[in-house]
């Protein structure tokens, strides 16, 4: 008999003794694609709370200490129970974003400056500079499997959509957004076709459709300048051959003089192509914005004071979450009565172009349950899956702000969905965003694969 069809055949229990003792994210993701038997023995890492500790909210801010030491964060799987070691991240960096098993970092010592970091293979790619409101970003998107010579990223940044790709020397900045009178621009979801859904504090929702994807040959920037000047430009990372898995260098070097963006041709090779925004709801029929033709009441009113707001696609419908982050609020209803919004209630909203108001309260989620944070918004089918809860909301926050929790949206209450373990949550980690839409019968062993078992 081959020798994998004996490795194939190991009894469940003893699957699981070897599981245990896979401490690493990286070997038992490996193990899990092993084969089916394997991968069906096995609780999926994902979905995981990327926690870093000791407990940091008591201590001192996460950027302080991040400029002060390395850390090495852990993945806390909620099916597994447990946890498992990822790569070190190094000092001042922050986490802005995390997506399809990638981190988004701020260097803390380079304003402006931001990589892409996987903390299982510990590739970490260097994006050109940010010149434009450096250090006003929260919260970057970009496509999955990015690679040193092909990504795409967005953010948002004082109040304006920013992106860049591959081979551009610097992030393009786009036009103000137009929007209702107060409001302003609070999250970004990214999509696999390109596409960028962008939500406001009121709930008004734009599409930002990023140019697509291409591979460019490496910008070399010259060193024979004898008067430096500002801004700093990136050279593009140069691949150094380590185990287990290619480590990223960088150069930053200076560039005599950068010409104004009203003077600089499209056409040239080191700027971003082009890209559009353009409203969700029809140009003629809802703008300028206003929520009562968009909600129903009374939650045209809870629109307004709920400004945690993100954006999720599951099973093909596209949701707003809001969340009340303020203290309780006492409504007073059009046809009598009142309605109580407590702190942290969340709300799910299902987007319907075919009705008016187009957005509507729903209940539950169909058995799936989503994940907001500073990671690109999920969504997973939880029911059967141990350690997870169906038609539930998963968020980071509760009474020290850096706990996972999650909001039941049948009893409406949000619940720690892990016991006190001394560990600050930054965000919720994916080995894939889209584990809702992917087929993963194949067992294979690429670590960007979707967990669902």
């Amino acid at each position: 008999m081959p020798l994998f069809r004996r490795w194939a055949d190991l009894p469940p229990d003893l699957l699981c003794r070897i599981g245990d003792r896979l401490h690493s994210l990286q070997w038992y993701a490996s193990a899990r694609g092993a084969c089916t038997g394997w991968r069906r023995a096995l609780a999926p890492p994902s979905p995981s709370l990327l926690l870093v500790g000791p407990d940091l909210a008591k201590r001192c801010s996460l950027s302080v200490f991040l400029h002060c030491t390395n850390y090495h964060p852990s993945a806390a799987s909620l099916p597994a129970r447990r946890s498992f070691h990822l790569n070190l991240i190094r000092p001042g960096r922050t986490c802005v974003g995390s997506s399809n098993g990638w981190l988004a970092l701020a260097l803390a010592d380079r304003p402006g400056v931001f990589s892409l970091f996987n903390p299982i293979t510990a590739a970490e790619i260097l994006l050109p500079p940010l010149l434009y409101g450096t250090g006003c970003v929260s919260k970057i998107v970009f496509a999955p499997r990015p690679a040193a010579d092909d990504f795409v990223a967005a953010a948002i940044c004082m109040n304006r959509l920013v992106y860049v790709t591959a081979g551009a020397r610097r992030w393009a900045v786009l036009d103000p957004v137009r929007l209702a009178s107060a409001d302003q621009l609070a999250d970004l979801l990214y999509q696999l076709d390109r596409t960028v859904y962008c939500i406001t504090r009121y709930g008004d929702v734009h599409v930002l459709r990023l140019p697509e994807r291409r591979r460019r040959k490496p910008i070399v920037v010259a060193t024979e300048d004898p008067n430096p000047a500002t801004p700093l430009f990136i050279r593009q990372p140069t691949r150094v051959p380590s185990y287990p898995a290619a480590q990223m260098s960088l150069r930053i070097q200076q560039q005599r003089r950068v010409p104004a963006p009203s003077t600089v041709e499209p056409t040239q090779p080191h700027l971003n192509a082009p890209a559009t925004v353009e409203p969700l709801l029809s140009d003629e029929d809802y703008l300028p914005f206003d929520p009562a033709t968009s909600f129903a009441p009374p939650y045209d009113k809870v629109s307004i004071f709920t400004g945690a707001k993100t954006m999720v696609f599951c099973e093909g419908n596209l949701y707003q979450i809001w969340r009340n982050a303020s203290c309780a609020v006492t409504l007073q209803l059009p046809g009598g009565g009142f309605r109580r919004v407590e702190e942290n209630e969340i709300f799910v909203l299902r987007y319907n172009p075919r009705r008016q108001p187009c957005w509507d309260v729903v209940t539950d989620l169909g058995g799936y349950s989503v994940f907001v944070g500073r990671n690109n918004t999920a969504s997973m089918y939880a029911e059967g899956i141990l350690g997870l809860n169906g038609n539930c909301v998963y968020w980071i926050g509760g009474s020290d702000g850096d706990e996972g929790m999650f909001f039941d949206m049948a009893t409406r209450r949000s619940t720690p969905c892990l016991p006190a373990v001394g560990r600050s949550a930054i965000c919720w980690y994916f080995l894939s965003d889209m584990v809702n839409k992917c087929n993963n019968s194949n067992g294979g062993n690429n670590l960007s694969e979707p967990d669902k078992s």
